[in-house]
């Protein structure tokens, strides 16, 4: 069964272009367009989508605020366009507090390398979505200090997807679930960390808002995002947390008590000692079997060279196996990994690629991944 996509720009050009991409693949078709935020709300609720594609800025009502109407009235998964500008990144992390879950480059050029790339990621990242349309979860229980923007309408979607053992050659394995956190097993720790791609903002946003001001490890963080965009993310991060957020930098120190984001279109490596560790920032374009930047493999082998087993990584919620073979280097050396659980997951293939590796001892709901981490490290 194909999903049903609604396109929404103002641009005649680009509609059509995403149509075309689109229409390209026998599991997608285009069921309705739409020149603003308006005729939107009134297409999704008449020709009920799968997944919605929508621009930022437009006449009559903007795709923010569309956003927010179509999540209240009649949810449905949406793909946000946007600049990479630091405007453009303020407006799409806006419009991910509204309830989308996705968004892309509006230029194509900067999705992709080349035209067969990018045509193959838009058409991957919107058949995830329509994973996400069909039966809705119950309500979840309301998670502490999360952001005022994200609604209830939005967690609806994060339930299972497609298993991903075909893309990433693992075995299938039975995921486990734990009961709600008491005490820590007494691990010693050194640092946390947490890689994760789409669906990761608002991911991130609900755990670490809940950590408290003296949390006692630096936390470092790896989050497939452009280059434009980590900045304003970390400061929206920041703002909204008692720990301190900030993009790294090369020569950071990692200090208790602070996450440290990785910059998108670079490389974070833990260099020094686990006494004195910091951070280096490299391009990264020469490293073979390097996908993304930044890449959560390089970024959790780093820590593993450091600090060894002393660690506590996550992964969380995101597209292709990215993580799996950083959390493999960690468990070699006695650190623990969790993963988050297929049902809250906008897109299970990171946490499935750990899972199914057997290299998660947790599967935890993104609901109290930040407790049991508190528990565990003894944050309080």
């Amino acid at each position: 069964m194909a999903y049903r996509v609604l396109v929404v720009d103002d641009s005649t050009f680009f509609r059509r272009r995403v149509k075309e991409i689109l229409d390209q693949d026998p599991n997608l078709t285009v069921v309705g367009e739409a020149r603003n935020g308006e005729q939107a709300i009134t297409q999704v609720a008449e020709l009920k989508p799968d997944v919605v594609t929508m621009d930022v800025e437009m006449p009559v009502m903007d795709g923010i605020t569309a956003v927010r109407q179509i999540m209240a009235k009649t949810p449905v998964p949406i793909l946000m366009f946007s600049s990479l500008t630091h405007d453009g990144a303020e407006a799409t992390l806006d419009a991910l507090d509204a309830g989308a879950l996705d968004f892309l480059p509006k230029k194509f050029e900067d999705i992709a390398g080349n035209r067969k790339e990018a045509i193959d990621l838009l058409q991957s990242r919107v058949k995830a979505l329509g994973r996400r349309k069909g039966a809705m979860l119950s309500p979840r229980p309301t998670i502490a200090r999360t952001s005022p923007g994200t609604t209830a309408q939005t967690k609806q979607f994060l339930r299972p997807s497609r298993s991903l053992n075909e893309a990433t050659g693992a075995s299938s394995a039975p995921e486990r679930t734990f009961s709600r956190p008491g005490t820590s097993s007494g691990k010693q720790y050194k640092v946390l960390a947490i890689g994760t791609s789409t669906g990761g903002p608002v991911a991130l946003q609900t755990i670490l808002t809940a950590f408290p001001a003296n949390f006692p490890y630096p936390i470092l963080l790896v989050q497939h995002m452009p280059g434009t965009f980590t900045h304003a993310f970390a400061e929206r991060l920041n703002r909204g947390c008692q720990i301190d957020v900030k993009e790294a930098q090369h020569g950071d120190i990692l200090r208790p008590g602070h996450a440290y984001l990785a910059p998108g279109g670079k490389q974070m490596v833990v260099d020094g000692s686990a006494q004195m560790p910091r951070l280096s920032i490299v391009d990264g374009d020469n490293l073979p079997n390097v996908t993304y930047k930044p890449s959560v493999d390089l970024t959790f082998t780093s820590i593993a060279r450091v600090f060894g087993g002393d660690v506590l990584g996550v992964i969380l919620t995101g597209m292709g196996a990215d993580g799996r073979e950083g959390c493999r280097a960690l468990h070699s050396k006695g650190a623990k990994i969790w993963a988050q659980d297929e049902k809250t997951c906008v897109v299970y293939g990171m946490p499935q690629a750990v899972t199914s590796a057997r290299l998660a001892e947790k599967n935890l709901p993104l609901s109290e991944i930040a407790s049991h981490i508190c528990s565990e490290m003894r944050a309080s």
